[in-house]
């Protein structure tokens, strides 16, 4: 007799369901199960499903682009306010919304007002006062699993929303640290987790403790415990599973931005055969870090560049006194230096690698990437081989920072990546982040709409007067350029 069909003893076994209760909360945020795996590029900022109130948010943008223009009515501030007010609304909805995509659309919408309207201190106290504990929650039910059906997009967009949060909410919360350490542990320590979730949620609990974060935790869920959790995931196998190089590149990362808040000698200072002083993290990781450098894998690569570069960093800052200039040559033959130490030889062949990044082609590469890992690496390469500070500046409405160091290069970075299209207003108003890396902000800083336009706009008096004067000089220049075309006999005979 021919069957038509799979016999039912044949069949495959159903899966069981977890039952729903408190004792399964732990379970669902351990992630047993495999989730579905993202794109690498995912981005919050990338397309996904339609919000209806996402849709309404974005006209209710546009119908307000006449309000801004018009300071009569109501100042641009205002408008900022009324805008983050509108989306932080939608935070009351997300626990009772059973559809992923529409919690994900809404957390989009939320990040993108967190970051470009929750300007100054006006913004944080609004946050403060009018979303972040609903949000909290809503994020915590997310990454929880929720009902049951939270995608890994959804998981993905609640943590970035709580990294942009941090940055709002500025220095000394310890409270939000305390709240948020064990759970983003857990969606790290997930295996079963999407890579992009883990990711981050490992730069959101960086984040927290680079900004929230204060020396006042206990053991074990300080900065120190989030440095050592980031070297095991950043090594080639976490919990008896091999590490994603998106998800190691990511504990490079987050790595050397919590590296930033600790002193030179914590990071690299000591010497293994010294048992006087301890031996600094860094040197602990450069075995890692110098394979990482060998891996196909761009990112990871660059990421793995970068942590040398500053741990290089902290080691010639170690050989420096304040009164001692810091020139070149006295910088490579101090005692911070790596010269008869057990990690000279380790560091030749690392510099000897970063050199051959710095020129690596071949078919292998778009044009694009080989143009990006050669610059980065030629940075790199000017700090590791030839001991030469990085500088790099950037401009914003209002000033600008000066960056002279790998210290603050890090931060900066690890800063634009949370921010993505937020970054210029959150430099432009965050005080904390304007304490961090020390902006210098112009004198027009804190004028008024008006007021730029009568000193700063090209119809202003100034600029007029300043085109004036440029006429003229380019007049003059040219007049003395041509004299011996226009000059006439007595002018000649004046000359001789």
């Amino acid at each position: 007799m021919v069957s038509h069909g799979r016999q039912k003893k044949d069949a495959a076994p159903k899966q069981r369901k977890p039952k729903k209760g408190k004792n399964n909360e732990d379970n669902d945020i351990d992630g047993d199960i495999h989730d579905m795996e993202l794109p690498d590029d995912f981005s919050i900022a990338g397309g996904s499903s339609v919000y209806s109130e996402a849709n309404s948010f974005n006209d209710f943008e546009e119908g307000d682009q006449e309000d801004e223009n018009n300071d009569d009515e109501i100042s641009r501030s205002e408008v900022r306010q009324a805008k983050l007010l509108d989306s932080l609304s939608l935070t009351s909805t997300l626990s009772s919304e059973k559809r992923s995509a529409k919690r994900e659309a809404a957390y989009k919408v939320i990040f993108r007002s967190v970051t470009q309207y929750a300007d100054g201190k006006g913004g944080r106290e609004i946050l403060e006062s009018s979303g972040w504990e609903s949000l909290s929650e809503a994020c915590m039910s997310s990454l929880r699993g929720g009902s049951g059906n939270a995608s890994p997009a959804e998981q993905y967009a609640a943590c970035r929303v709580l990294e942009a949060c941090c940055v709002v909410l500025g220095e000394d919360r310890d409270d939000v640290v305390e709240n948020w350490n064990d759970p983003l542990k857990k969606v790290v320590n997930a295996t079963g987790r999407a890579t992009q979730v883990r990711c981050a949620a490992l730069r959101c609990l960086a984040m927290m403790h680079f900004i929230c974060g204060t020396d006042c935790l206990e053991d074990g869920e300080d900065c120190s415990a989030v440095m050592e959790l980031c070297e095991k995931v950043g090594a080639e196998r976490f919990r008896g599973e091999k590490v994603s190089p998106l998800l190691r590149s990511a504990a490079l990362d987050s790595w050397a931005l919590l590296a930033t808040t600790f002193h030179d000698a914590r990071i690299a200072a000591g010497d293994a055969d010294d048992d006087a002083m301890d031996l600094g993290r860094g040197l602990t990781l450069l075995p890692l870090l110098a394979s990482c450098l060998e891996s196909p894998d761009v990112g990871l690569r660059s990421s793995a560049g970068e942590c040398v570069a500053y741990i290089h960093e902290c080691r010639l800052n170690l050989g420096l006194n304040e009164d001692e200039a810091e020139n070149t040559t006295e910088r490579r033959f101090r005692r911070g230096s790596w010269d008869g130490t057990e990690w000279e030889v380790l560091m030749d062949e690392v510099k000897q690698r970063i050199a051959e990044l710095s020129v690596e082609s071949g078919h292998h590469m778009s044009k694009k990437t080989k143009k990006e890992q050669r610059a980065t690496f030629r940075d790199y390469m000017s700090t590791i081989v030839d001991d030469e500070s990085p500088t790099e500046e950037v401009n914003f409405r209002g000033g600008k920072l000066k960056l002279k160091s790998w210290k603050e290069i890090i931060q900066l970075n690890f800063v634009r990546h949370c921010l993505q299209g937020g970054f210029q207003v959150q430099l432009m108003t965050n005080e904390t982040l304007h304490d961090i890396f020390g902006a210098v902000l112009s004198s027009s800083a804190g004028m008024s709409q008006l007021e730029k336009r009568l000193f700063l706009s090209k119809q202003s008096g100034a600029s007029k007067a300043a085109d004036k004067a440029m006429t003229k000089q380019r007049r003059t220049r040219t007049n003395v350029k041509n004299h011996f075309l226009t000059a006439d006999g007595d002018d000649t005979h004046g000359l001789l």
